[in-house]
């Protein structure tokens, strides 16, 4: 290894109040360290950029701890083997990791996914095979459990999430209304995603097109964004009803509860008179002892045809931050990548 390596990273400079701004960020350099005995130095070729990261900014409790101040962002990444004294992992091979919004980490090997020597669609680790395909997958099967004939509504439909479980529906039999911002989007997923509508939330009449989309009420609604999409949704919502939990970007920016009438009691006697479960995940903590389930599915569809799959590949590791206040406005199209390196060539 090369003593003159720099490891280019960005940290958590400050906490944000509402929605992050580039302040909140800063990129430092710094030697990459010697290898000791059992390590391997990775070499961070993709990153991905998700909403759950604007969570981890604060400080606020959580499901997991905050990212402190003056430490990596964290993300998980896919990266190469730049050099290894590790007998179980070879330089050049690469591997799914947790290391953050930086170019190099040293590891020792713990909690790596090895994903061969030449993948074909490495980045493909980032979303429709990993996280957030394993995501939609358990949240929409297991919590949804949607049955032939079923009506699915899916918000954030374009997403690496939502046009994965809106696929899934159709593949069980399902009518898939998708719910994304803009027309271009809404084509999308009607066109090449192949679902039944798309609606635009930015629509002036975006409730009424809901309910005349879903003329027999809504079986699951698969919630990634919450706010005004769910007050449209919850009328509409079936006897017996799914509701997988899965996000809320509407809200990660939100320094205060929403004004207007407080509608905690209209939910609550909903979800009883008609008898809704509503169900909230953290997908590695509650399934991931069913991770190979979810590949081996997902890897056959893929392979098979089924399964549309876009991404956004955004350049360099100084570009992250833009990149992910504008996938917490709803700017990207499709699962947002940075690609931080080139890879090693073999």
């Amino acid at each position: 290894m090369s003593v003159s390596l720099e490891n280019n990273r960005i940290v958590l400079a400050s906490r944000p109040v509402g929605a992050p701004v580039t302040d909140n960020f800063r990129l430092e350099s710094q030697a990459v360290p010697a290898l000791k005995e059992g390590e391997l130095l990775l070499r961070t070729i993709y990153l991905s950029l998700d909403p759950y990261m604007r969570g981890r900014m604060s400080d606020a409790k959580s499901y997991a701890d905050p990212v402190e101040l003056d430490d990596v962002m964290v993300g998980a990444t896919v990266c190469q083997v730049e050099d290894s004294l590790n007998p179980n992992f070879e330089k050049g091979e690469w591997v799914l990791a947790y290391t953050g919004w930086q170019s190099y980490a040293v590891s020792d090997g713990e909690g790596l996914l090895k994903l061969g020597k030449s993948p074909a669609h490495p980045s493909f680790a980032l979303g429709i095979m990993g996280m957030p395909g394993f995501t939609a997958y358990m949240g929409l099967l297991d919590i949804g459990q949607p049955k032939e004939g079923d009506t699915l509504v899916v918000a954030a439909a374009t997403g690496p999430v939502g046009a994965t479980v809106g696929q899934i529906g159709k593949l069980k039999g399902c009518k898939v209304v998708g719910i994304a911002g803009g027309e271009e989007k809404c084509r999308h997923a009607v066109e090449v995603l192949g679902f039944d509508v798309c609606i635009d939330h930015k629509a002036e009449d975006f409730a009424e097109q809901l309910a005349a989309a879903c003329d027999k009420g809504i079986d699951v609604y698969y919630e990634n964004v919450g706010g005004k999409v769910f007050d449209s949704v919850l009328p509409l919502l079936n006897t017996g009803a799914r509701i997988p939990l899965c996000g809320l970007v509407s809200q990660y920016n939100a320094t205060a509860l929403p004004e207007g009438p407080d509608r905690m009691s209209l939910l609550m006697a909903t979800l009883l008179i008609k008898r809704i479960k509503m169900q909230g995940f953290i997908i590695f903590d509650d399934y991931g002892h069913r991770y190979d389930e979810f590949a081996a599915d997902m890897g056959k569809w893929l392979m098979e045809g089924k399964m549309q799959y876009k991404e956004q590949i955004v350049e360099g590791l100084d570009a992250a931050p833009e990149a992910f206040m504008g996938l917490l406005e709803g700017k990207n199209f499709g699962k947002l990548v940075v690609k931080v390196a080139e890879p090693i060539s073999q």
